[in-house]
């Protein structure tokens, strides 16, 4: 396992780390696909233990330009998890709603309770990220949105939240392969947005401008993980790998009960339920 620096973004530039991925593991396609299927057991294991109980509240944020994968990091990483206690919540553009209240109104009405497991795809970065790029809010408010989300994730953090935040770091060649392919495929072009395209010709705007959140925002309660996009099982394999590492050392435990409140209960069953054959 790498080390949580060799993810962390800190004043260096995103040019600077690797999309592919292959320095931080040595696994052939085969092998990784199936240590990411052990580690989801062991990460739905461990959702249980965080359900049952009923102490923390996980909040996992997945950032990333288009085709970068969050989608897919949902259904490969968080495929084995009981929907009883895991919640995905999509942010696309604000509805009427939602530009009434707060911009962060949204977001804190989604986040989870105790024993939830809440995955965000996109989240309140976006109120910084597309700003920032288009120029729509003035320096000022942009730059106190930067301090709104830094204290925001610091009050979570203090009320038994604990919070990934992953950046799905793609390269341009790989988004156009991406996209092309959405193109390509019958099947996937439900997906593809003309803005998939317009938005590609701001790239260096949004490298800019997540370096600039990623750097304010990353403290030692709620990370920033850096995660190689470019390679999909590489991404699945390290995401599932973080989040198993930092879960266990939650030391969660199924509830403990009063031993005579067990032997009444057991008493009870024994004198209702049927005996067995």
């Amino acid at each position: 396992m790498t080390k949580d620096k060799d993810f962390f973004l800190k004043k260096k530039k995103l040019s600077s780390f690797s999309t592919e991925g292959e320095d931080f593991c040595k696994f052939d396609k085969a092998e990784l696909v199936e240590k990411t299927k052990e580690l989801g057991d062991d990460l739905a294991d461990l959702q249980e233990l965080i359900f049952a109980e009923s102490k923390y509240k996980i909040l996992i944020i997945l950032q990333g330009l288009d085709t970068s994968g969050k989608d897919g990091t949902v259904k490969h990483v968080f495929g084995a998890t009981n929907p009883q206690g895991v919640r995905v919540v999509s942010f696309k553009a604000p509805t009427e709603l939602e530009l009434a209240h707060d911009y962060m109104w949204r977001i804190h009405k989604e986040a989870p309770e105790k024993g939830e497991l809440v995955i965000f795809n996109r989240s309140h970065y976006e109120d910084y990220i597309v700003p920032r790029v288009h120029g729509t809010l003035n320096n000022k408010l942009v730059r106190q949105r930067m301090d709104d989300i830094k204290a925001f994730e610091k009050m979570l953090a203090a009320q038994d939240f604990v919070i990934f935040k992953f950046f799905l770091h793609i390269s341009l060649s790989e988004q156009a392969e991406r996209l092309r392919e959405r193109l390509d495929n019958a099947e996937k072009h439900w997906k593809f947005q003309l803005s998939d395209l317009t938005e590609r010709r701001h790239w260096r705007e949004y490298h800019k401008a997540y370096e600039e959140i990623i750097q304010h925002t990353h403290t030692d309660d709620c990370p920033w993980y850096i995660i190689p996009a470019d390679n999909k099982p590489i991404r699945n394999y390290l995401i599932s790998k973080i989040l198993v590492h930092r879960l266990k050392n939650l030391k969660s435990h199924l509830p403990e009960f009063n031993p005579k409140v067990i032997k009444k209960l057991k008493e009870e069953a024994q004198r209702i339920l049927p005996h067995k054959k």
